[in-house]
């Protein structure tokens, strides 16, 4: 199987792929800490095993992304000890001779650089990539697999812990999609402004988008932990897939080690 870290600013997500099957199977979280230690990586790992019947031994590739550079060290190292396996961590030399091309690759997280690859290896066409994670994300690509740029905002989680954190009175709500747009109480006000506000957000964004490139024929793809929250977007996206960036890191780690095009 491969192994997948995709270690972001809030979870470090564990997805493995079962090449005969060709579908990721198992996925766990471990919350991001800069303190975080190898032996903690370890016990999550061998507890999520031992629940679903699985052995380190069926692992035999590993691919890292990481947005946190603080804990890249120990994650090479808990691959390296513990699952007996050199990881491949994607930088920004992972992208020469991919299919999509970007003119800042060191600027680019290799997060938004897997939803690419996975996406425009899925679709062949130009695509707009709604990344619903720590961050909101909007990732642009063309017809030819170029990068056009990215957009980014606040997360929901990231936005509602704000509104919490800097005010006195208003409490840290639940994503629960509230009944209606206008709130009747605090807690319904703040998930209806978040909600509905973030629905808005997102489709004025890609409109924005289209606009400034209407040449284009964008498929539009969410992804992230909370892209299925907004749930008055679904019609707005062609695809829905949580794996997409796991998928990607699968790609570019295969397309590098073995010097061809992915398959």
């Amino acid at each position: 199987m491969f192994l997948s870290i995709d270690a972001g600013n809030s979870n470090i997500v564990f997805g493995l792929f079962d090449p005969k099957e060709l579908l990721w199977k198992h996925e766990f979280r471990v919350e991001t800490r800069f303190n975080l230690l190898e032996h903690e990586l370890e016990g999550a790992m061998h507890l999520y095993f031992l629940e679903n019947n699985l052995h380190k031994s069926q692992i035999s590739q590993v691919g890292i992304s990481s947005v946190v550079p603080e804990i890249n060290a120990l994650l090479v190292q808990f691959c390296q000890m513990y699952l007996r396996l050199s990881p491949y961590l994607i930088s920004g030399e992972s992208y020469r001779n991919l299919q999509i091309s970007t003119s800042k690759p060191n600027e680019i997280g290799s997060d938004l650089m897997a939803n690419a690859v996975a996406a425009y290896t899925k679709f062949q066409c130009a695509c707009i990539i709604v990344d619903f994670g720590t961050a909101l994300t909007f990732t642009v690509i063309d017809i030819k697999g170029e990068m056009k740029g990215v957009n980014i905002v606040p997360g929901i989680k990231t936005a509602i812990k704000s509104l919490h954190t800097n005010t006195s009175k208003l409490p840290e709500v639940s994503l629960d999609w509230p009944a209606s747009a206008i709130g009747k109480d605090t807690v319904h006000s703040i998930q209806a402004g978040i909600l509905y506000g973030y629905a808005g957000l997102v489709k004025g964004m890609i409109e924005s988008i289209k606009e400034e490139l209407p040449n284009e024929n964008f498929k539009i793809v969410a992804t992230g932990g909370l892209s299925s929250i907004l749930v008055n977007l679904k019609e707005r996206f062609d695809e829905l897939d949580r794996n997409l960036t796991l998928e990607g890191i699968r790609q570019i780690t295969l397309h590098n080690r073995s010097g061809k095009s992915f398959q």
